[in-house]
């Protein structure tokens, strides 16, 4: 089916070209160390925090290659057992496939402090260390510090190729129980420590595409997310697969053809999204969140910032049934009921903008009258979703 009688024109790589700091952007691992070398001169620790879902064998053999070490030292070796941690946390992700609750803790909950002053008395003067992994930055700072970042976009990815939760050994697990961990857990817990150490980093590393890093000053970084937060930019959208999807967005917004099917484009989703940040010739990527946490009042003014935090509470995407099939029945809870069941902050309030439909084309508000609800309940609980 058609829908255009034109060429597509929707920017799948919305960039935000940020000037006067080419001098304070590199791309690759050769110039990426030769940097870190110049800086580390007389100074014995260079500590590497990262997020989960950073490829730790391709960063830290990378680096370490390069960057000859007395000591290098992994944060893995602080954390309490795996085991432990899923004990900890049984009743905060459910046994349920989707479902879960939102973990208010921090990193050094998961942290044995038996293991990290043992681990930090190993710290000498006597040559370089490097202090590598999530939570590298409670061993150490250090006297260089780099921040690792990665989209939740790319962590998603990852989780579907095989890749296992922190400190964990669930390679084989649902994708959508990992991504269920790292949303109510492993993010809100790394999000904590990045912004707590924000204004302490000294570089900012891009890992998100693999063998391919670019590194950023954070001089630079601040510098780039204080312009976007003063005038218009758009957030770098993806697109994902689901049973009901269509073909619309595949035309529309010119998508690989070769795909069967697309259902969601998440577009304007804050803790989703992402941000392009052009420096000359190297585009620096972002978690949008970033942009919240950093200016919150310059990006939502007081009165909302009063209202809401650091939380962006709007959010947009498309959802594609052309050719597909029906949407997923939407159901959300009043605010009271999410912040006192599930920890969360407010609730969803939808509106539909209807951009393109069949003739028969139609949206349901509500259940049918005379159903009985206790059928319909047995009914969705015996339902595959």
């Amino acid at each position: 089916m058609k829908y255009l009688n034109r060429k597509s024109n929707y920017d799948k790589y919305p960039e935000k070209i940020i000037s006067g700091f080419d001098q304070s952007v590199w791309a690759g691992y050769a110039d990426i160390c030769s940097i870190l070398k110049k800086e580390l001169k007389d100074k014995s620790i260079l500590t590497i925090e990262t997020y989960p879902g950073v490829i730790d064998s391709e960063v830290l053999a990378e680096i370490s290659q390069r960057i000859k070490a007395k000591r290098i030292i992994q944060s893995t070796d602080i954390f309490i057992a795996s085991s432990k941690m899923d004990e900890m946390l049984k009743n905060i992700l459910t046994e349920d496939r989707v479902r879960g609750f939102m973990y208010h803790g921090r990193v050094s909950d998961f942290i044995d402090q038996q293991k990290l002053e043992k681990v930090q008395r190993t710290i000498r003067d006597d040559g370089l260390t490097i202090i590598y992994g999530f939570g590298a930055s409670l061993i150490s700072k250090g006297d260089v510090l780099v921040y690792a970042d990665l989209t939740r976009w790319q962590a998603q990815l990852r989780y579907r190729q095989g890749r296992t939760n922190y400190n964990c050994h669930n390679e084989k697990q649902d994708s959508l129980k990992k991504y269920k961990r790292g949303y109510f857990v492993e993010w809100r817990i790394a999000d904590k420590l990045k912004f707590e150490l924000f204004d302490d980093i000294d570089f900012y590393l891009d890992s998100n595409m693999e063998n391919n890093p670019k590194m950023v000053s954070h001089k630079a970084l601040k510098a780039g997310l204080q312009q976007l937060a003063r005038g218009p930019f758009r957030l770098v959208p993806y697109f994902d697969y689901e049973v009901w999807g269509g073909d619309w967005m595949r035309e529309v917004c010119d998508l690989d053809r070769s795909e069967e099917k697309y259902a969601w484009c998440f577009d304007g989703v804050v803790e989703e999204n992402s941000l392009f940040l052009r420096f000359k010739d190297i585009r620096i990527e972002t978690p949008a969140l970033n942009l919240v946490k950093y200016q919150p009042v310059e990006l939502l003014g007081p009165a909302i910032y009063s209202r809401f935090g650091a939380e962006y509470p709007i959010r947009f995407d498309f959802l594609d049934t052309m050719n597909g099939q029906n949407l997923s029945l939407q159901v959300h809870p009043l605010t009271e009921y999410i912040r006192s069941e599930y920890g969360m902050a407010y609730t969803q309030d939808e509106s539909y903008y209807i951009l393109d439909c069949k003739n028969n084309g139609s949206v349901y508000l509500g259940l049918k009258e005379n159903i009985n609800k206790d059928e319909m309940l047995e009914d969705l609980k015996k339902s595959p979703g």
